[in-house]
């Protein structure tokens, strides 16, 4: 089934490669002259706007405490003895020193916070993509502060994440391994199903076979599973006296042989270098270790475009620049469904010049489709704008398979209904049939769908419909919510949709709404990395963006395909 997978998985990178232009060459676009979306806020709107950006205020508060907890990581006592006694550099300091700059795109930061078996600040590691030598790459680094590293059930998921954003954009892939392995109370939850830790290893042999190359950084423990990671890379540098490959430390030989051994005799670098073969650079200190990696990733084979020069830079971005101001789409992140305004206003915020030429406008109302650019890319937007009704869904259909054609990348702007409306008469049964056949053409369509996709919950991510909004379940290539969006499979406040009419429905109806409202926040979604990370609205320009540049780098790889070696007779 996975071999299927990942065939599919190349056929739609092959079909992808022609997205946003098939050749290395730069080439000149077809100029466009997309029509003004003239959307400024009216006197009429200020009630609504003013009560989301309360809403939004209200929500950016906790986007910074939950950012300031996770950039805390395992805490004082544990950063002390990290960089201390151990005399290792913290993760963020390790990336710094990895990347070109700070500015990289770090995927699901609240990752393990919110836990039944409890807070694990960004998942025990960090995870996101950015440059390197120019070149976008993913980032898997394991936080040692966290828990010593160890490998909780959301760590592992958030690296198999990691790793199917690496397989579905072909991006090169940075392991800094400082890690205990799994953590053994919960090793039912880490070990032994598809999904769970040895998938690791896995996905690893497949990216090696698809030509996605990677490169492990041994920068502290690799002791039991997590030492195959650095063995199966391509390429591996080791840290003298800091890094260490065993599959049981000192400890374990002492229990079993009565031996006493160190870490550095047991598994150490210079072993590693000189003996096993394991690692293929030693590295003196940690500087030189990201030195070295750098320096490899600079011999992958990618031919990137020549840069622009400072000033032709600065006069696109000028062209670009929307007509309104960022910071106006926190007032536009409705509180609820009965407070969002016309999509158009949110659309007309995020593209080049505010321009945007929209599909069937006359048609399905309730679903927004057009096209229009984001920072020069050409983009087809799909967005809610009240219930995905019969003609919506017909609509929305037509043109996924229309940018699926052309191959342009799609972003959805998703905002569903709060719950289906309810059937009382045999008119509406009918309509409702007609409605369910007609999403379930538009779900065919974003399923099979080869381009890119790239999801933005900015509202309401409920029931079907957000199925039909290229949901997490139908494999968007990335997937942001802003810090307002509400997750579940029918809003809070509208349970008695999910409930059967009896006499003890009012009880049960407030204990279920009570609960949709705990469980449907943003951040309760995204510590359980049910998305990609939670984004700030004035930022969304930005993040579109720098996903969109990173698909395209695909491109730019002069091999792809390993042709078969002959067999020789020995």
């Amino acid at each position: 089934m996975y071999r299927f997978m990942v065939r599919l998985a190349e056929q739609r990178w092959h079909c992808s490669v022609r997205c946003m232009s098939s050749a290395v060459r730069r080439r000149r676009a077809l100029q466009s002259a997309f029509p003004l979306l003239q959307q400024p806020l009216q006197p009429v709107h200020q009630h609504v706007y003013q009560e989301n950006l309360r809403n939004s205020n209200s929500c950016h508060q906790q986007y910074m405490e939950w950012s300031e907890k996770v950039k805390k990581g395992g805490g004082e006592l544990a950063t002390a003895r990290h960089t201390q006694r151990n005399r290792k550099l913290l993760v963020r300091d390790r990336l710094r020193l990895l990347l070109d700059d700070d500015d990289y795109l770090e995927l699901s930061p609240f990752a393990g916070l919110g836990l039944p078996y409890g807070d694990i600040p960004s998942a025990g590691c960090l995870t996101g993509i950015g440059r390197i030598r120019g070149l976008w790459c993913v980032f898997i680094a394991n936080d040692a502060t966290v828990k010593g590293g160890t490998a909780y059930p959301i760590t592992v998921k958030k690296q198999l994440r990691a790793q199917d954003v690496a397989i579905q954009n072909r991006l090169p892939c940075v392991y800094l391994v400082d890690s205990g392995g799994g953590f053994l109370p919960l090793q039912s939850e880490v070990f032994p199903d598809k999904n769970h830790g040895g998938r690791t290893f896995y996905n690893e042999a497949i990216m090696s076979a698809m030509k996605i190359a990677q490169v492990s950084v041994v920068c502290g423990s690799c002791t039991a599973g997590g030492a195959y990671i650095p063995t199966m890379a391509e390429e591996t540098v080791m840290v003298h006296q800091i890094g260490t490959i065993f599959l049981g430390g000192p400890p374990l030989v002492k229990a079993a042989t009565g031996e006493e051994v160190t870490p550095e005799d047991l598994g150490g670098a210079r072993l590693h270098a000189e003996v096993s073969g394991c690692v293929d650079h030693l590295a003196w200190e940690e500087k030189e270790a990201y030195d070295y990696t750098r320096n490899i990733v600079s011999t992958l084979n990618f031919q990137l475009p020549e840069e622009e020069d400072e000033e032709e830079t600065k006069r696109r971005e000028a062209e670009e620049e929307p007509l309104y101001r960022s910071e106006e789409l926190l007032g536009l992140a409705p509180k609820c469904h009965d407070h969002s305004l016309d999509v158009r206003m949110v659309v007309s915020r995020l593209t080049d010049g505010s321009r945007f030429q929209e599909f069937k406008a006359r048609y399905g109302d309730t679903l927004v489709t057009g096209f229009a650019k984001i920072h020069g890319h050409l983009v087809g937007i799909v967005a809610n704008n009240g219930e995905l009704s019969y003609q919506a869904a017909l609509k929305g259909s037509h043109f996924v398979q229309l940018c699926d054609q052309r191959d342009v990348p799609l972003l959805f702007l998703q905002n569903t209904a709060p719950t289906a409306a309810a059937t009382l008469c045999t008119d509406q049964a009918e309509v409702d049939s007609n409605r369910l056949k007609a999403q379930g053409s538009m779900m065919s369509a974003v399923a099979c769908a080869s381009v890119p996709k790239i999801t933005v919950v900015i509202g309401g991510c409920h029931g079907a419909d957000s199925y039909a909004m290229c949901g997490r379940a139908f494999d968007p290539n990335f997937l942001f919510l802003w810090p307002n969006a509400r997750v579940s499979m029918a809003a809070p406040d509208h349970a008695g949709s999910l409930l059967s009419p009896d006499s003890e429905q009012q009880q049960e109806e407030e204990k279920m709404n009570q609960r949709l409202k705990e469980e449907s926040s943003a951040f309760f979604s995204s510590g359980r990395l049910w998305d990609d990370g939670v984004i700030l609205p004035q930022d969304t320009r930005k993040v579109v963006r720098d996903c969109l540049d990173i698909i395209k780098q695909q491109q730019y790889q002069l091999s792809t395909e390993k042709l078969q070696a002959p067999l020789l007779r020995m």
